[in-house]
């Protein structure tokens, strides 16, 4: 089992973060952030780098484009036991990522605004959070994502158990989630605009 070293949190909804990051940084774990979760974490008195410095690359485009970088899903994307993944990841000096924690701002909240137009919810549209969170799930093997708050303690509890740890059933389980959380707002955004106008060219 992979032992996790480095994590990116990334959570519209900060119940537990901190706690979490916390349990995390005393297994020595490289934290890495999106901006509004790392205030939080900061804030707190946890050590965090924020997703820019690790990329190497500001957040751009009114923070559209943030953890959309090869540093952060090739990261998450290798196959650890592929010579030539690996070969890659030392060529172009990247790095593992074996934790996301992400979870998105729910499509109502969006759409419930009053007065919001079809173009300012596509402009909350979550992008960069919904592919890190894809990109874990499919390599479960190796990468484990925790889409719901609720499961922070079943990550502390294996983490305290596997020394550093987290079981293959448990990743499995977490991918499965991860999925139907992606799978939900894709729909959430579809059924949104089925039942609204086409914007203005």
């Amino acid at each position: 089992m992979p032992r996790i070293q480095r994590a990116i949190l990334s959570c519209f909804d900060k119940t537990g973060i901190v706690e979490l990051a916390q349990t995390l940084r005393e297994y020595g774990v490289e934290l890495v952030s999106t901006s509004g979760t790392l205030d939080v974490l900061r804030q707190a008195g946890v050590e965090a780098l924020s997703i820019s410095d690790f990329t190497g690359v500001a957040e751009m485009m009114d923070g559209r484009v943030k953890s959309l970088h090869p540093k952060v899903h090739a990261g998450l994307l290798g196959d650890r036991d592929n010579k030539l993944h690996v070969e890659q990841m030392q060529a172009y000096e990247l790095q593992w990522v074996d934790l996301v924690v992400a979870n998105l701002q729910p499509v109502e909240d969006l759409i419930s605004r009053q007065g919001v137009t079809v173009r300012e919810v596509l402009d909350q549209t979550d992008i960069g959070g919904c592919a890190m969170i894809r990109s874990a799930a499919k390599n479960f093997s190796y990468v484990s994502v925790v889409v719901n708050p609720k499961r922070y303690p079943t990550i502390v509890h294996e983490m305290r158990a596997l020394e550093g740890e987290v079981s293959f059933a448990t990743r499995y389980r977490l991918a499965q989630e991860a999925f139907y959380c992606t799978a939900e707002y894709d729909r959430a955004m579809a059924d949104y605009l089925r039942r609204h106008e086409p914007p203005a060219e």
